[in-house]
């Protein structure tokens, strides 16, 4: 049979590289960690590095040195979803490169968007309650003017709570990527940069931020949009691509392929994320 001859490793390659690609909230979130991702259900471990002292120095001796007090905690893998289509001959999709690629891109794109809808209530929700500036009583509505400095105020935010500047990300709407786009703060800012959409939704620096653009910033019926940003201490993510198969149709001249991918997340600091709440 044609699916006899079906290689997993090719197309599951092409899938985990779309997404990686594509992930928004997901790539803005700790990755690092320990286990294998076997099966619905599993657990790995987040790894966490613990801080350093810094200690003064007499001229003389140093201590002894600390040990770092790095934390692990478990996340389980308690999200899956899965993907089945039907292709004319698995033997001829596999000696064509492109057309593997289109098809697991396209499972891909499903995927990403289920999971960074999940990954955005996650984060906001998971979100420190002091770091929320602004809330669905008292939204503020973000003009060309100063859609920047709202940024600037969400910084001020994460800077208060003594999260590091480097790294520091921010999610925002197509609708306040427009606004942003009227200010030369914006714009101006490495300009060639600025310009370009990059991979990952990414599509400039403003008020020490990388700027994410996405259509699953969490919001009520178009309006109190939550602006989320903060560095990838905030949450932690995993996913793997468990189960790819190929089989024959019963009622079909086909073969078809069928996927399982599973994943799963948490907020691990809440004080490394902010959030404000901002109206069309």
């Amino acid at each position: 049979m044609a699916f006899d001859n079906f290689i997993p490793e090719v197309w599951s390659a092409r899938l985990l590289e779309h997404l990686d690609n594509i992930h928004v909230y997901a790539g803005l979130m700790n990755r690092d960690y320990e286990g294998d991702i076997k099966a619905f259900g599993d657990t790995v471990h987040i790894n966490q590095l613990g801080s350093i002292t810094i200690r003064d120095y007499d001229g003389t001796e140093i201590e002894d040195p600390e040990e770092l007090d790095g934390e692990q905690q478990n996340l389980v893998i308690d999200k899956a979803k899965y993907f089945n289509f039907q292709v004319k001959d698995i033997n001829n999709a596999q000696s064509n490169p492109k057309l593997i690629d289109s098809a697991m891109q396209r499972a891909s794109y499903g995927i990403n968007d289920e999971i960074d809808r999940y990954l955005a209530q996650l984060l906001v929700s998971g979100c420190k309650a002091e770091n929320v500036l602004y809330g669905d009583s008292n939204a503020v509505k973000p003009t060309a003017a100063n859609a920047y400095d709202y940024l600037v105020d969400l910084g001020t935010v994460l800077s208060e709570n003594n999260v590091p500047m480097l790294g520091r990300w921010a999610v925002i709407p197509p609708w306040y990527h427009a606004l942003l786009l009227k200010d030369e703060r914006f714009v101006g800012n490495g300009t060639g940069y600025n310009q370009a959409v990059l991979q990952g939704g990414v599509v400039g620096e403003a008020a020490g931020f990388q700027i994410h653009l996405s259509n699953n910033v969490p919001n009520t019926n178009g309006q109190h949009y939550k602006v989320l940003a903060g560095t990838n201490a905030g949450g932690a993510f995993a996913e793997q691509l468990v189960e790819l198969e190929a089989y024959r149709l019963e009622k079909n001249f086909s073969d078809a392929v069928k996927g399982l991918h599973v994943y799963g997340a948490k907020v691990v600091q809440p004080g490394a994320l902010a959030v404000m709440t901002v109206d069309k």
